[in-house]
């Protein structure tokens, strides 16, 4: 089985993307001629001069185990209830990273995984639906005494000169030796072709902590239409008690750069993230067990279009992609012919009646991966 890793982009994202097409901008806007204002981008198809070597399962995997700080495990570790919900806050903070215009990572196919261990955290991720593309993500961490359950459904719409994504899904943070639960959602994807290119994190992120009754309503900043005004990686917000809706905490700076918390009765102030730190010394993962490897692993499932784009050759990338994309057809075909209907086999996903998905996870705890990170 051939398996093609790489590495994770890093703050300085524009420098690693050398495999972008020349005309770049061009080539985008002539994709979106036969595309109204207000389409659903949802089955819209990348042809791979567009893609870089990543699933998306891959992406959203690399939030939770690919950091440069230990952010994840500080955050049990701390004795007061405020000072966990600030660790929760500081890597909540760590899981927004940059974005590479021009290119997406590729879209999942039904039942694609990856799994990935870094330390005592285990990670698994699956494709639980393809149409609408819905993603789910488990990880645990024993040693910690922690899990994580996401479930990712993004929805992109075009708007003439941008594209915005709704990525909707519940995300949970349980710090199991404290009994607390922590709820957060993602900000929204704005990418904009005109008049100055760009893609950029916006919207609000909500944390709430039940047990606590702590709450915090962050603001992702974006620069204005012109790009002359506003900073695009801005984020501020307050903490608040719940009930009283007292604060007790203000949230400012730049999440790729320094974050601070002032505290309101003392007006001290505390770094509580650093993306240098975060994003320094960042390794690729590695295959340990290869025997081990699933055959829907994401690196397995696209190692051939993956090293053709690395390799610039485009003719064999567009049939790498064509062949993955056919054989999920057929797979598809043979099931229906059977009477089969496709089931997840790590989460359980159900649409609910407020028109989104809740997935949950079959097994409670994630096994250790044939991949891991390096220490």
């Amino acid at each position: 089985m051939k398996v093609v890793l790489t590495k994770q982009l890093s703050l300085d994202v524009k420098t690693e993307v050398d495999y972008r097409a020349p005309n770049l901008l061009h080539r985008i806007l002539s994709l979106f001629n036969n595309e109204r204002s207000g389409s659903d981008l949802t089955l819209f198809r990348l042809p791979p001069l567009f893609n870089f070597p990543k699933s998306h399962l891959q992406c959203y995997g690399e939030l939770v185990y690919c950091s440069g700080s230990d952010l994840l495990s500080r955050c049990s570790r701390a004795d007061s209830s405020l000072d966990r919900f600030i660790s929760v806050l500081a890597w909540c903070i760590s899981t927004i990273r940059p974005l590479a215009f021009g290119v997406a990572p590729y879209n999942p196919i039904l039942g694609e995984t990856h799994h990935v261990s870094t330390g005592s955290l285990n990670v698994l991720l699956e494709q639980v639906s393809h149409h609408p593309p819905v993603s789910a993500l488990h990880a645990t961490d024993e040693k910690e005494s922690l899990e994580i359950i996401w479930c990712q459904h993004a929805i992109p719409k075009f708007h003439g000169a941008s594209v915005e994504t709704d990525v909707r899904g519940k995300r949970q943070l349980k710090l199991l030796s404290r009994g607390e639960t922590y709820e957060m959602n993602s900000p929204k994807l704005l990418i904009r072709f005109l008049p100055v290119p760009g893609a950029h994190w916006v919207g609000n992120v909500r944390i709430r902590c039940q047990e606590s009754g702590l709450e915090t309503q962050l603001c992702l900043g974006a620069t204005s239409f012109l790009g002359l005004r506003g900073n695009s990686r801005s984020i501020k917000g307050n903490i608040y008690e719940t009930s009283t809706m007292k604060t007790l905490a203000e949230v400012n700076g730049q999440w790729d750069r320094i974050v601070k918390v002032k505290d309101i009765n003392n007006g001290k102030e505390t770094v509580i993230y650093d993306a240098k730190e975060v994003f320094s010394g960042l390794k690729t993962p590695i295959v340990k067990d290869l025997e081990g490897v699933w055959p829907s692993e994401s690196a397995a499932v696209w190692s051939e279009l993956s090293q053709a784009i690395l390799s610039k050759d485009w003719d064999k990338a567009r049939e790498a992609k064509k062949d993955v994309e056919e054989n999920q057809r057929e797979l598809l075909r043979e099931k229906e012919s059977r009477g089969e209907a496709w089931v997840p086999k790590h989460f359980t996903a159900t649409y609910t009646k407020d028109g989104d998905w809740e997935c949950s996870p079959i097994q409670s705890l994630v096994p250790p991966a044939p991949i891991v990170v390096p220490p």
